[in-house]
């Protein structure tokens, strides 16, 4: 029996959309549905809400938990992984109560920043263990990561630890349809192409029978700045270099120097940022859960439609040789020319039998890749601190990020690093 792993299974809502994605797939049947987390009592919440999925949509899927991760991995063809080390508390509090204390406010800090890179080197361990497993067990695998820091665990993951990998994330999906409603245009029939890293990657071409789009989009979204609106940030971003970036403007305040400034408090309220935002959105998820927990545990006809992530497409596809496209975050090695080759980049992929199939972008325009780059370069630091075990690389990352050096002198960076280490404790590896 064919096998897919789902580490991380006690992020319910996310593995119901995705193992019951599964479910509703022809070519998936009879798959083994291997789950595993290290919180055993949403684990059995997990195999409870997908059993009542089975039961409602007649698949002949195997759904088992398992407290033992490499048995759980063993002998799998495909693993998703959606960790998340150290939750809301304690270590998401820290990454955002620690720098206000230096004055250095954020939104999100899961991918790039002083949290992004704090929440990289409590996650790459973790990751790295997983490797090993798989390597031992299942090394033909392929990983579907899906935990943010996106491009950084990717890459750990392609470059050290040896897998076939590819990263996922929902922002490319919905950037043409999302800005095309949020501007009242009508995205059917209208051909797109996007490329840059995961969380920055740009809507290089935007075209419908053959006629750019991009010059009405721009007319329309500077209409729409005179007012206040959510996505402010992006909007204005492209207006001044050119193209829409696919994550949402609340990230994207955070991976440029030029929005959340202490010096100019007003700019929270000009581009609508809304600071600590990811806490608040935790706390709502959490509560949100409880609060429909028990009814959704005990709905034994509970109906569930496919959703739009891709893994079930993308298994999908290697099972049945019928091609799919998704954006996915892979290793560069030339896809996109003016981006360090050791940067993981997110491009257009082909998914069949013969697996992902990254297609080569070329150069991005000049402005897109500099912008690109001052986050690669807090990544590929990141990454030298966790695999060399080297605090002055911490440092590094930290003094190379557009927001934070935008904000605190080296002194300051160096000790908001070393507080952050202590406050972490033995979350984070030790050191040199």
């Amino acid at each position: 029996m064919s096998k897919i792993t789902f580490l991380g299974a006690g992020s319910t809502i996310f593995a119901k959309n995705v193992l019951g994605d599964v479910m509703l797939t022809e070519a998936l049947q009879g798959f083994e549905l291997a789950l595993f987390d290290i919180d055993h009592n949403r684990l059995r919440e997990s195999e409870q809400l997908l059993l009542n999925i089975k039961r409602s949509s007649g698949s002949s899927c195997v759904v088992k938990t398992y407290t033992d991760r490499k048995e759980a991995l063993r002998g799998a063809k495909y693993v998703v992984n959606a960790i998340q080390v150290g939750g809301y508390d304690p270590c998401t509090i820290t990454d955002f109560e620690i720098p206000k204390k230096y004055a250095l406010r954020q939104t999100i800090a899961d991918t790039v920043g002083i949290g992004g890179i704090f929440r990289n080197l409590r996650t790459i361990p973790v990751v790295m263990d997983f490797a090993r497993d798989i390597q031992e067990v299942c090394p033909d695998a392929l990983f579907m990561n899906y935990t943010n820091p996106m491009a950084v665990l990717t890459n750990v993951l392609s470059t050290y630890g040896g897998l076939n990998t590819v990263g996922l994330c929902h922002s490319v999906q919905g950037c043409v349809s999302d800005l095309f409603r949020d501007l009242g245009m009508d995205s059917q029939g209208v051909k797109s192409r996007i490329a840059g890293i995961n969380h920055m990657a740009w809507l290089l071409e935007v075209t419908k029978d053959g006629v750019d789009l991009y010059p009405e989009i721009k007319r329309r979204a500077a209409e729409k700045q005179k007012e206040k609106h959510h996505d402010m940030v992006r909007y204005e971003l492209m207006l001044k270099f050119g193209y829409y970036v696919t994550e949402s403007s609340e990230h994207n305040a955070e991976y440029h120097p030029y929005f959340i400034k202490r010096n100019y408090p007003e700019l929270i309220g000009r581009y609508n940022i809304p600071l600590d935002e990811y806490p608040r959105r935790c706390i709502e998820q959490i509560k949100n859960w409880e609060d429909q927990r028990d009814a959704m545990l005990a709905d034994s006809q509970i109906i569930h439609t496919r959703s739009h992530e891709y893994a079930s497409h993308i298994m999908e596809a290697i099972e049945t040789d019928k091609p799919y496209k998704i954006g996915g975050n892979v290793m560069n090695k030339g896809l996109i020319t003016n981006l360090p080759r050791e940067a993981c980049v997110e491009v257009p992929c082909l998914v069949d039998r013969s697996g992902i199939s990254p297609t080569v972008v070329g150069d991005l325009p000049p402005q897109l890749a500099a912008l690109n780059r001052t986050n690669i370069n807090t990544q590929l630091l990141t990454i030298e601190a966790a695999m060399t075990g080297k605090k002055e690389h911490i440092y590094h990352a930290a003094m190379l990020d557009p927001h934070t050096s935008a904000e605190l002198s080296l002194d300051d960076i160096v000790s908001l690093c070393d507080d952050l280490i202590e406050a972490h404790g033995s979350w984070l590896p030790t050191f040199k």
